[in-house]
């Protein structure tokens, strides 16, 4: 039986390839919003971090975001994915 193919994206920090599931996506929407997408499949242009604290931290520092969703990313956010990503290691 063949098997399945596991999507791989890339961490815009790192620039190292994972699973999908193994980082977080943040999309900028058509009305030019910033979102978490948990879901991974939201509508506009995404970028992915791998779900650790010191990335989100480079992230951060050097406005990676900024430049890759072309839109200046808040701190709230960045706050945001941090206790998202606290949240997700207390579930497992």
């Amino acid at each position: 039986m063949k098997q399945k193919k596991i999507p791989l994206r890339m961490c815009v920090v790192t620039r190292e390839r994972f699973e999908k599931r193994e980082l977080l996506r943040i999309v900028r929407t058509p009305e030019g919003e910033i979102k978490i997408d948990i879901s991974g499949k939201m509508n506009g242009k995404g970028a992915y971090l791998k779900k650790t604290k010191e990335v989100i931290n480079k992230a951060r520092k050097n406005k990676i975001l900024d430049r890759t969703l072309e839109i200046v990313v808040p701190d709230s956010l960045y706050e945001e994915i941090i206790s998202c990503i606290e949240k997700e290691g207390e579930a497992l």
